[in-house]
């Protein structure tokens, strides 16, 4: 394999996993229908994630998880459940893109690179909701809902075809997702230090 295609692997990686940040299934149930038209090929050990098993299992479980997050006080309780359901994910949907790598080093970048930008994704989005909750009283939650279905399923599909694209979109996510989140800290370590 060409440098060039382990950077598409790994942006293929990286872009399914954030999206599973967004939704648990959804990135799940696209590389599974890429893996099951032939369109990729899973890395050795992930056959399963083509099969038609795995297909009726996670569209089940993609509808499931997307009309949930319409549902108040179930949305918030959601986020508590799949915000290490979607570090999995993350893990799984990268280390099943990289081929021909020695498992450890697979499995390495898997858990650092797709389970951290998947709970990266997913505990921004927690605490957007957290915020929409308090400021709106639930209202806006659906609406949050919404975008975070749309995106799920975008980037998932961008993902695919353009997966460099796509994982310098992520690349620019986390960014500002780490700036936000060093900023709330800051913010509270300031405010516990000055009472």
């Amino acid at each position: 394999m060409t440098t060039l295609d382990y950077l598409v692997a790994g942006g293929l990686g990286m872009a399914l996993a954030a999206c599973s940040g967004f939704r648990v299934f959804v990135p799940l149930l696209a590389a599974n229908l890429a893996y099951l038209t032939g369109f990729m090929a899973p890395s050795p050990g992930f056959a399963w994630l083509g099969t038609w098993p795995a297909f009726g299992i996670l569209a089940t479980a993609t509808l499931a998880e997307m009309l949930a997050y319409y549902v108040p006080v179930i949305d918030n309780l959601l986020d508590t459940i799949t915000t290490p359901a979607s570090f999995i994910a993350g893990t799984l949907l990268m280390t099943s893109a990289l081929p021909d790598l020695d498992p450890v080093v697979r499995w390495g970048l898997g858990v650092l690179v797709g389970g951290g930008t998947a709970g990266m994704v997913q505990s921004g989005t927690a605490l957007l909701r957290a915020g929409s909750t308090a400021t709106t009283a639930g209202l806006g939650n659906p609406l949050l809902a919404t975008l975070e279905n749309f995106l799920a399923i975008v980037g998932s599909a961008l993902g695919l075809f353009l997966p460099l694209l796509m994982a310098g979109l992520v690349v620019v996510l986390l960014l500002y997702l780490g700036g936000r989140f060093r900023r709330l800290f800051f913010r509270r370590a300031a405010r516990s230090t000055n009472p």
